[in-house]
């Protein structure tokens, strides 16, 4: 056989899967209906590497196999076509963000197509086309009908590279997420989602959703369901109130000074004016330059400001110093908390550092607290003093005691709080799905009527780099109001794309829909999404949002269904030479360089096996040409033995016949297992296996020839979702029928322990024949084979019941030796019975009767006087004169060579 011209294979079955038109979906169909969906990409004109290929194997595989298991399968592709990245890299270039998208878009294209990835491109969507944007600005203008959009003057992440307003998610350790510049906070009039308006169903819909419990408790740690009270305290000379939320109201008495985030609005208007706002001014410019995590963090310096007010304690009437400190964050609670040094060691760190007051509001039981000797604040239960009417209460008592107080006296009330905040969605750029609203000095803020769809982005704008060039376009600004037809400015932002990735795997039940986003009888149909699969990175971002829209169309009465995505994986990321994958890294192998050297199949064989799909995986150059090696020897099996196969019905005729058919149906039905629970290495293992045996079976003697030939088809249909090209190749020429990729997912047999056990008994035997022959360290002349006693069946059988029970070797002999057809051979079994009561697993688990074991050796052994070039005799014990017919056991005839 020449070597395999893989590339010539690709191009040949792709154009035939073309043509049959195997992978459209429609609605209606008979079958039941399955949804596969990959995360869809950002175009890049970086094009996929090998990190992508493998999310997209994923997806391939498990589309592949449901299709043949007789799903109606959806398994579209499209692009998340709007965003800064697309943005940046136009200016970069000097191009038109359209054209760098389009232009992206097609080169993605063409290397999944070169994948024979087996999409409905039928289904196709970009986000930055007015068809999809359309319904971007429909959503909001329902969302704003019902108060979940919504304008505020707010402190914002402005990225200073990007020139853009980022979310709270898109900042890590205070970089930006994309150019990793650190980020500022500014007060800009911002346009919000309100997303916490669905916090606890975000949360309490997470126990119907079989998704990764990483993903879950991520979803549970970023929404932040805490149950605590909510205390408003006066501030002195001021109109304003200073809310906190606390879970520890039992702590209200021990407050020595609050503190403010340094960016809370209510600050600068605090301090304005004062002989603290220049210091004020100065303070918040460092602390906005830390990262949170280091702000947060245990071991970081706590540094603070007094800002020359105080807040007046709503029982005691106290006034309490406020701060402002860089431990104390926005997103968080309301942006100020009480501070009790006494009983919170961050606070206790920054009293001593500032010489505030601490003051003990709970007492250790066991030896009393001086405040002018703790070395660290004490933070375990206690009994309450120097707490009024609550002194001698236990804390814990007091928690709920201080909340209906400061209820009755209206200044706090039990509450629930959420670190989530609403979704800001404002973006200062071009790239991405104009905002549908208009100002009118008349009228305020007016929504642009829904028939007057979509606002299009328009695309004659200049690009500096610089912020926002819609902002300056006075062609794209000027507007009329929709109310008094006057003169009105329309809004400039644009929405953040997650708004476009929060519904798209709704617009693919049907994508080419005019009237409405969707067509509610195809949603019904596909909806929810089966299997998403994606990266773990999203888990607080686009799967929080896509939730939270889902809800929301489903409270608008559009959806049946309130959570989109039923089942989520999460693949791992791909690794080479100690780093992720990357074109920052240099260390990027693209599709093409592999593709020509080993064929694509070979890239998604490899990927696929050697390592756990959620597993990191370092990429290695001697894996995949394993993995090439393994399909030009299972492409070599079908090849060259051609002649062997046939179609007919598939009989067992003999001992080999039966374990073949045994390894077949266990195969089907492992692999099937392990297809379903995304454990795609140990199915690739498994057919790897299988193809060995289908090898030596053709080698070892007579083909039962419709078997091998069923069986030869049987490995290629589970190879089919792994590597689809090949497959194809060998189907055809092996006499399937159609293609593979349409062809019914074989059906897993019912085991065969009988064969099993023959299987077991083979494989014992020849490693006990290959031990022996090394002992003896010559060619063998002949060779006998002695099948054990009849009487040593009947006691296997009996001591494996009698394990059951007892593993007192003295115990189980003597029930034995009661017993006549054992007596005569009570010296042997002494010696016998301990052992195997020690050793359990020398019984096997299916015993043969010893006619069975006779005729399984003496029918194989033709193939062994071959193998081993000697006359080979099979004789049972009773009519063996050699001494060795007393070591022979079942499973383990004794061997003499001469």
């Amino acid at each position: 056989m020449k070597g395999v011209d893989f590339q010539r294979m690709e191009r040949k079955w792709q154009l035939r899967w073309g043509k049959a038109k195997i992978f459209g979906a429609k609605e209606g169909s008979k079958k039941k209906p399955y949804y596969v969906l990959e995360m869809f990409p950002y175009p890049s004109a970086a094009g996929l590497h090998m990190g992508h290929i493998r999310n997209y194997a994923m997806g391939d595989c498990i589309a592949r196999y449901r299709r043949m298991r007789g799903f109606n399968v959806m398994y579209p592709m499209g692009y998340d076509a709007f965003g800064l990245p697309a943005e940046n890299a136009a200016i970069k270039s000097k191009t038109h963000p359209k054209k760098y998208t389009e232009d992206a878009i097609a080169g993605i294209k063409r290397n999944q197509q070169a994948l024979g990835l087996s999409y409905d491109w039928a289904r196709e969507i970009a986000t930055c086309y007015p068809e999809y944007y359309k319904w971007n600005q429909f959503f909001f203008l329902q969302f704003f009908k019902r108060g979940l959009a919504y304008k505020k003057l707010a402190p914002v992440n402005w990225c200073p590279r990007c020139k853009t307003v980022l979310a709270n998610e898109q900042v890590e350790q205070g970089k930006c997420w994309r150019c990793e510049s650190h980020v500022e906070i500014k007060n800009l009039e911002q346009w919000f989602l309100r997303i916490t308006k669905y916090a606890d169903r975000l949360l309490s819909g997470l126990s119907k959703i079989d998704w990764p419990e990483n993903v879950k408790r991520m979803q549970k740690n970023w929404i932040g369901r805490s149950e605590g009270t909510r205390i408003d305290f006066k501030i002195k000379d001021s109109e304003k109130t200073l809310s906190v939320f606390t879970t520890r109201p039992d702590t209200l008495f021990g407050i020595t000074f609050m503190v403010y985030a340094p960016e809370h609005p209510d600050v600068m208007d605090l301090v304005r004016g004062t002989r603290y706002e220049d210091k004020v001014k100065k303070f918040i410019r460092s602390v906005m330059l830390e990262e949170r995590f280091e702000r947060t963090s245990e071991e970081s310096e706590k540094e603070g400001l007094f800002i020359g007010r105080h807040a007046i304690h709503p029982v005691t009437g106290d006034e309490i110093p406020i701060y402002i400190a860089n431990f104390v964050l926005m997103e968080y609670g309301t942006g100020a908390i009480i501070a009790v040094p006494a009983h919170d060691q961050r606070d206790f760190m920054f009293a001593k550092k500032y010489g505030i007051p601490i003051k003990v509001v709970i007492q250790n039981p066991y030896r009393e607290l001086d405040p002018d000797e703790m070395p660290r604040a004490y933070c375990d239960e206690g009994t309450m003093v120097n707490s009024g009417e609550f002194d001698g209460l236990s804390n814990t008592e007091a928690i709920e005691k201080i909340t209906e107080h400061l209820e009755s006296i209206g200044r706090g009330k039990a509450t629930v709080e959420y670190k989530l905040r609403d979704w800001l969605i404002s973006r200062q750029r071009y790239w991405g799905t104009p905002i549908p609203i208009v100002y009118c000095d008349k009228c305020g803020t007016v929504p642009v009527p829904e028939r007057d769809l979509p606002v299009i982005l328009p695309t004659n704008v200049r690009f500096t780099g610089r912020g926002n060039p819609l902002a300056s376009m006075e062609s794209y600004i000027k507007a009329k109001c929709p109310k008094c037809e006057g003169p009105a400015r329309r809004e400039t932002d644009t929405m953040d794309t997650f708004v476009d990735s929060s519904w798209y795997f709704l617009r693919y039940c049907s994508p080419k829909q005019k009237s409405s986003a969707f067509d509610r009888k195809a949603v019904k149909y596909w909806m929810p999404v089966d299997q998403y699969i994606g990266g773990v990175e999203h888990a607080v971002m686009h799967l929080m949002y896509a939730r939270f829209f889902t809800m929301a169309l489903h409270d608008m009465g559009m959806l049946g269904f309130d959570e989109p995505f039923q089942r989520l994986f999460n693949q791992g990321i791909v690794y080479k030479d100690g780093h992720k994958m990357s074109k920052s890294f240099g260390n990027v192998v693209t599709q093409l360089e592999i593709s020509k050297k080993y064929g694509i199949d070979t890239a998604r064989l490899f990927l696929l096996f050697v390592a756990s799909p959620e597993s990191q995986l370092e990429w290695s150059d001697k894996g995949v040409q394993g993995a090439f090696r393994f399909l030009n020897r299972a492409f070599k099996l079908v090849h060259e033995n051609r002649g062997m196969m046939a179609k007919g019905k598939c009989r067992a005729a003999g001992v080999r016949d039966r374990i073949l058919l045994s390894r077949l149906y266990a195969a089907v039905g492992t692999v099937s297992e392990q297809i379903e629970g995304f454990q795609f290495n140990l199915a690739i293992s498994n057919i790897m296996e299988l193809a060995g045996y289908l090898s030596a079976y053709a080698k070892s003697g007579k083909v039962n020839r419709p078997l091998f030939g069923e069986a030869v088809r049987v490995m290629i249909q589970l190879m089919s979702p792994f590597a689809p090209h090949v497959a194809e190749e060998m189907w055809e020429k092996a006499g399937g029928s159609g293609l593979v990729s349409a062809s019914r997912w074989p059906a897993a047999g019912k085991p065969d322990k009988r064969a099993v056990a023959i299987e077991g008994l083979l494989s014992q035997l020849g490693s006990d024949i290959e031990h022996v022959l090394r002992i003896v360290r010559k060619k063998p002349k002949s060779m006998d084979l002695i099948v054990a006693p009849a009487w040593k069946y009947e006691l296997f059988r009996a001591l494996r019941r009698k394990a059951r029970d007892s593993r007192d070797a003295g115990m189980v002999l003597k029930a034995l030796m009661s017993e006549n057809r054992f007596r005569p051979h009570g010296k042997e079994m002494s010696r016998l019975v301990p052992a195997l009561l020690k050793n359990p697993d020398r019984i096997p688990a299916l015993i043969l009767t010893q006619h069975q074991e006779f005729s399984v050796i003496d029918e194989i052994r033709p193939g062994l006087e071959s193998e081993h070039g000697c006359k080979v005799t099979v004789q049972v014990a009773e009519k063996s004169s050699s001494n060795k017919a007393s070591h022979a056991a079942p499973g383990k005839p004794g061997i003499e060579v001469r």
